[in-house]
Parts: C-alpha cells; sequence; structure tokens
C-alpha cells in the first residue's frame, strides 16, 4: 500500500494475479479457493475462464469472441499491434530471435498467442501482463519474468503496481524464485525506470 490512497491493485485485479499464480502451480485445492476468492471479489466473468469451476462461461453478446475466427490476417495484424506494445523497443529484436528459433514460431507466436489469446477483448493488457508477471514469477523463468515486467511498464502498469504484484504471490514463490523475481525486477528499474 502507499501512504493513505489504499491499496495499490484494486480487489478483482489483486485476485486475478492471485488465479494467475495458482494456474501455475498446478495446484488443484488452491486453485479452486483462488477461483472463489476471484469470485467474491467480482472478477468480471470475461477476465476468467469460468468454464468447469463453478462460474458461468462467456455467453454470446457478452464480448467474448468466436474462436473459430477464420480471418488469419486480422489475428496476424491484432497480434503484431498488441506483441509491439508488450515488447516496445524489442519487439523486433524478439521477431528476429523467433525466427532464427523457426521459421514458423513468428506466426504461431504472433497470430496464436498474441493474435488470438493475449489480443482478445475483455481484459485490458496491463493486467493480462500483470498476470503473466506472476506466472512467470512462479514458474522460475527469468528471461520471460525479465521480458513481461518490460511489458507490464510498456503497457501502462506503474513500478508500484508490479510491486505490489510481487508481493502478493510472494507466499508462491520458493526462496530461488523469489530471488530469480527481486534479482528481474531490480535489473528491469535499473534500465526502465
Amino acid at each position: 500500500m502507499t501512504a493513505g490512497t489504499g491499496p495499490v491493485l484494486d480487489a478483482p485485479t489483486a485476485a486475478l494475479v492471485r488465479v494467475a499464480a495458482a494456474v501455475a502451480r498446478g495446484n488443484g485445492p488452491e486453485l479452486e479457493a483462488r477461483f472463489a476468492a476471484a469470485r467474491d471479489a467480482r472478477v468480471p466473468g470475461l477476465w476468467i475462464a469460468w468454464r468447469g469451476v463453478g462460474g458461468p462461461a462467456p455467453i454470446e453478446g457478452d464480448g467474448a469472441e468466436d474462436l473459430a475466427h477464420t480471418d488469419w490476417e486480422s489475428w496476424a495484424a491484432r497480434g503484431a499491434a498488441v506483441c509491439r506494445e508488450v515488447y516496445g523497443r524489442a519487439y523486433h529484436k524478439l521477431l528476429v530471435n523467433l525466427r532464427a528459433l523457426h521459421p514458423a514460431l513468428e506466426d504461431l507466436v504472433l497470430v496464436d498467442a498474441y493474435g488470438k489469446v493475449i489480443a482478445r477483448p475483455g481484459l485490458d493488457l496491463k493486467r493480462r501482463e500483470l498476470c503473466t508477471v506472476a506466472t512467470t514469477a512462479v514458474l522460475g523463468t527469468a528471461e520471460q519474468l525479465h521480458s513481461h515486467l518490460r511489458g507490464a511498464l510498456n503497457t501502462g502498469a506503474s513500478g508500484a503496481e508490479i510491486e505490489a504484484v510481487l508481493s502478493l504471490i510472494e507466499g508462491d514463490l520458493d526462496d530461488e524464485q523469489r530471488r530469480l523475481a527481486d534479482q528481474q525486477w531490480l535489473d528491469v528499474k535499473r534500465r526502465k525506470l
């Protein structure tokens, strides 16, 4: 919390971040408890796929997209725009690295990951990146965590919001994951803030 201003993250965002951390941990009972807390925090239905966890699934007309979308070019354009926003000045380096790994990987990332999933309506990009920070910290993936710490800043998160996410998931991290998260955040702050 910041002095006199209340929580840095609103209750629905904090609950969503805790769900993201539980998904990464893969602990079923903990995930169920966090889904229940997310419902109690009134996390909007489009923010979480409630199917199978006792909540309503998105229905046609509530803002959810049809996943059988056939316009490949629109997925690619939307994915490229979102990926560019997340990665900022590192976007072109990302594309070069993806092409070097495999020629089809660029399309897979831009169309499927960014165009279909990350750019879908219902949850703003800043909250998606805050959740991605939580999941990559729990998974202990240093390079991805570093990228998404920068991505959270690039998409409008403040340093205080990122620190609130890292604080919120501290109990989900072992000592090595905590050290890694602190190290990556310190490096991003030195370079970015």
